[in-house]
């Protein structure tokens, strides 16, 4: 498996005249040891799976390639540490990974809340578009609660990318980035890509109260360090975009796999970020996120080696091998591996 090529995200323009240049000897999964291939998915535990698919499919137009009920599955009761597991799930596939909505049948006791930008946890992924096929104003069309301030994205410079920050109906919080043709251009989308594609998807974005701490973390679990290190403050463009007044944070990015696609790791210094209040359950609202391996009893040996927090051992569930971890501030990832070659569901087969 040629893992694929890593494209610089939008972002990194957004803390251009504030990156330390600081870069790993590693930088990114092609050359990372392990059999991590990627983000496979994006997945939202909701309260209303009806509404929020809706939604999602509305202002996206992505393809929803499945749809399930799973009930009565012993192996769904490991992996969630609960007997009697019942859940639906629908499975949409933007052009680079997967976003999965999932509703259980016994939920928690959860009051849905707009996740704060500060934090802490995984506050938001990125949907980027062509700026004259416009991501904002299609979730905007969909009733979006604009979280920036203005009437429209926030431009940071002119370079030719607009940001804003919004909340889906259950207060998810999302990141709205729009690129100009030649941004598109210098970042590698080609002129099939530009054509065809009308909005992908880009970020894991884990906010912190320990920036450093953190990021060792997933240095390990990726055998890479950041490509980038930055330090913000005194930016009234990125006070807009989050809707917050004299922001300072601290952030870092690690290069992943295809079009876009980065982790990016954040601190705020103002407002501060709160410590977690523990490891977030497995059924409760709100994001998490999968790596796609090659060989998920390879890595999870090697993650167990490294002290990595699973919940049980993997299993086979449907078109993967698959066991959930928490990491050190309670966030949830899991790991995956495809059972067949040719499965759909595959990043080795995804990209298009």
């Amino acid at each position: 498996m040629n893992k694929a090529f890593l494209i610089f995200c939008a972002p990194l323009l957004l803390f251009s005249g504030h990156l330390t240049g600081q870069t790993s000897p590693k930088p990114g999964l092609k050359d990372a040891p392990n059999s991590i291939i990627g983000f496979n998915h994006i997945g939202i535990v909701v309260q209303d799976l009806e509404k929020m698919v809706t939604f999602y499919q509305s202002a996206t137009e992505f393809e929803m390639v499945k749809r399930e009920k799973i009930t009565g599955s012993a192996t769904a009761d490991i992996l969630y540490n609960e007997k009697g597991t019942q859940y639906e799930t629908v499975t949409f596939k933007a052009p680079n990974m997967l976003l999965e909505l999932t509703q259980f049948a016994n939920p928690l006791d959860e009051t849905i809340q707009n996740m704060p930008p500060q934090g802490p946890g995984m506050t938001h992924t990125c949907y980027q578009s062509p700026s004259w096929k416009s991501g904002y104003q299609k979730f905007k069309n969909q009733k979006a609660t604009i979280l920036s301030r203005g009437d429209g994205p926030v431009d940071l410079g002119g370079y030719g990318v607009t940001y804003a920050y919004a909340y889906d109906p259950e207060g998810n919080m999302i990141e709205l980035e729009q690129l100009d043709q030649s941004i598109l251009n210098k970042d590698g989308y080609d002129a099939n890509w530009q054509k065809q594609k009308n909005m992908w998807m880009t970020q894991v974005a884990l906010i912190s109260p320990d920036l450093k701490k953190l990021s060792n973390y997933y240095e390990k679990i990726l055998e890479f360090g950041p490509r980038r290190e930055a330090s913000l403050a005194n930016n009234a463009k990125l006070d807009e975009i989050a809707g917050i007044d004299n922001i300072e944070l601290l952030a870092a990015w690690f290069g992943m796999d295809g079009q876009g696609k980065m982790m990016e790791l954040m601190q705020y210094i103002h407002p501060k970020t709160a410590k977690p209040k523990g490891k977030k359950p497995l059924k409760s609202l709100g994001y998490s996120f999968s790596f796609e391996v090659e060989d998920i009893h390879q890595e999870y040996k090697r993650l167990k080696a490294l002290k990595v927090d699973f919940t049980s051992e993997p299993q086979l569930l449907g078109e993967f091998w698959m066991v959930f971890a928490h990491d050190i501030d309670g966030n949830i990832f899991s790991l995956r591996q495809a059972i067949s070659v040719s499965s759909t569901y595959s990043l080795k087969n995804l990209y298009d």
